[in-house]
């Protein structure tokens, strides 16, 4: 093979190869490096999820117990601070605005006291704001046909009989009991 063949043979997948990095260039500049990477970000979620119906449950005069059978366990419960439970909540995704929320139950003795709690949403509204919204819809799935397209299917063949003995050992075992 001559020289000058392979010389072009090399420089032209060398040529393509630069050329299209003009493009990729000359786009990241003037859109910045984030319009060609985007990178990975990491889904945060922290807490306890406490909603409008749940904290419904709970009210003046209930127990410790009532609290955690219908908010959880704390986040924080701090053995200095015994009169104060703290359940908060924070979420950072991709796609969605990040939240922060935090409700206080006020113990007085094993019975609550008060409740600081900002306005929570329904469990709907906290589904809808943590869904990422898709750029396109899904398209709508059949999952029934018609008696017309029934009909059409061809028929499925029946198995052809078989006439032969199952393969493998035949033995004869003796009776497990004593007659």
């Amino acid at each position: 093979m001559p020289l000058s063949f392979r010389i072009v043979a090399l420089a032209l997948p060398l040529a393509a190869g630069l050329l299209s990095g003009c493009t990729l260039i000359s786009r990241t500049m003037s859109e910045g490096i984030t319009s060609v990477i985007t990178p990975y970000k990491v889904e945060v979620v922290q807490g306890n999820v406490v909603t409008k119906e749940m904290l419904a449950q709970v009210h003046t005069g209930s127990t410790r117990n009532d609290v955690r059978d219908a908010l959880g366990s704390p986040l924080l419960a701090d053995p200095f601070h015994a009169e104060r439970w703290d359940y908060v909540f924070t979420i950072k995704r991709q796609g969605t605005e990040p939240q922060k929320r935090s409700v206080v139950i006020w113990f007085d003795g094993d019975t609550v006291k008060s409740i600081d709690a900002p306005e929570l949403p329904t469990e709907e509204e906290f589904v809808a704001s943590i869904t990422r919204q898709r750029s396109q819809p899904l398209p709508e799935r059949k999952l029934t046909l018609s008696d017309e397209e029934r009909a059409a299917l061809p028929v499925p063949k029946a198995p052809a009989p078989t006439d032969t003995a199952p393969l493998g050992a035949n033995r004869s075992y003796p009776p497990l009991e004593n007659p």
